[in-house]
């Protein structure tokens, strides 16, 4: 083998150089890479499990809190509805009370003017009456003179009229 420049015990020591080498290697250097390396990929892969679950966990937080907005406009509309019907009840109420009170108001109003009319009438008939009677009396006491009766008549409705402003 030395015809082919090929040198049988330097190849050997070679091989065993390298085989040492590689064991060395392997047991000082090679083995710490790898559990090094297989450590590193471990800990990404549990920082990308960590990050899914984390993600998962704010895509279920998100749709929790947007379930929760939703219910909490749902409730705040109802609210305001309830606001609404409430204020309209008590406008129809209030306004009921007042269209009663306004009636009851009338009702006063006419029982009253009519008491005045039925008093005015009676005070009125009862003056009228005296006249009359002063009339007839006055008249009696005089001659039967027609011009007498028209000034005493004439005298006794200004008396009356005079009556009447005074009350």
């Amino acid at each position: 083998m030395v015809e082919l420049g090929l040198n049988v015990p330097s190849l050997i020591s070679y091989l065993i150089n390298y085989i040492i080498l590689l064991v060395l290697l392997g047991a000082l250097a090679y083995r710490p890479l790898l559990n090094a390396l297989d450590s590193r990929v471990d800990s990404i892969r549990e920082s990308l499990e960590a990050a899914d679950r984390a993600r998962e966990e704010a895509a279920t937080s998100r749709s929790a809190i947007e379930e929760e907005l939703n219910e909490a406009r749902r409730e705040g509309q109802r609210l305001l509805d309830q606001a609404r019907e409430a204020a309209e009840r008590f406008r129809e109420e209030e306004m009921g009370r007042a269209r009663q009170s306004a009636e009851e108001f009338s009702e006063r109003a006419r029982a009253d003017i009519a008491r005045e009319r039925d008093a005015a009438i009676s005070e009125v008939r009862a003056a009228f009456g005296d006249l009359a009677i002063t009339a007839a009396e006055r008249i009696i006491r005089r001659s039967v003179d027609r011009q007498a009766h028209q000034e005493l008549i004439d005298q006794v409705l200004a008396e009356g009229e005079q009556a009447l402003r005074r009350n």
